[in-house]
């Protein structure tokens, strides 16, 4: 299937279910029955994205000692690259390498690599849902930085360089966009993939591929900014509290 900026028009959404306890965020919604403009919206992202890029430039700095330390425990326990490259489908359908901290290893590695900085890794098998226990992460360090998306720290990098942004649709492979979002899918890559999104905070990897599409398109049809403001204060203590994390 080829995604392409096509115009699509928009279907009924759910925006009333909850899943586990705290509060849930809902998108605004256009009028019934309009197709979906998102150049309607395109301020709104440019703004979200110019305040997106200031707080990532800040969390970087604040985080660069311990990023460096993570990434050499990392590199001694898996002796491999501290960081891998998953490849998804990025901004109007454009191949987008998202980086993590490898969490993947085998439980007795072999002998040390010679250093190198970055893998790019074939991709993964889709699943019905994200794993919250998965068997594949073998290392106590492993499954904290998971659990806590310490993973997901060199995607700050990718929102300061505009390929991400801070708030967004996740990014998601071919298999999945054919698989679960279909048709729709062109709409979803009308505007930058992102770090977190309402998905994040309304259930994390306890929600099917369903749910998960559902709360992506109301963030995408949204034109709150406030909406955004909410998102990111809303990340934090998901963050910190590892809840639902996979």
């Amino acid at each position: 299937m080829v995604y392409n900026d096509r115009t699509v028009t928009r279907p009924a959404v759910n925006n009333d279910y909850q899943l586990g306890q705290g509060p849930v965020i809902h998108a605004d919604e256009t009028l019934p029955g309009r197709p979906t403009q998102l150049g309607d919206a395109k301020f709104i992202w440019m703004l979200a994205g110019i305040c997106g890029r200031a707080v990532a430039f800040a969390l970087m700095l604040l985080g660069f000692p311990c990023f460096l330390a993570i990434s050499l425990i990392t590199f001694i326990l898996s002796r491999d690259s501290p960081l891998v490259a998953h490849e998804r489908i990025g901004l109007h359908g454009k191949p987008l390498w998202v980086l993590k901290l490898r969490t993947m290893w085998p439980r007795h590695p072999g002998p040390t690599r010679a250093f190198k900085l970055l893998t790019y890794l074939p991709p993964d098998p889709v699943p019905e849902r994200k794993l919250m226990y998965d068997p594949r992460i073998t290392s106590a360090f492993a499954a904290f930085c998971r659990r806590y998306s310490i993973d997901e720290w060199p995607q700050l990098w990718q929102v300061l360089k505009g390929e991400l942004a801070l708030v967004g649709p996740r990014p998601l492979t071919l298999k999945e966009l054919e698989r679960y979002y279909g048709p729709l899918g062109a709409e979803i890559l009308r505007v930058k993939p992102g770090l977190t999104g309402l998905w994040q905070v309304n259930g994390r990897s306890g929600l099917s591929y369903g749910q998960r599409r559902e709360l992506d398109l109301q963030l995408v049809r949204s034109k709150s900014l406030l909406l955004r403001v909410k998102i990111v204060a809303l990340t934090l203590p998901r963050v910190l509290t590892g809840k639902n994390a996979g």
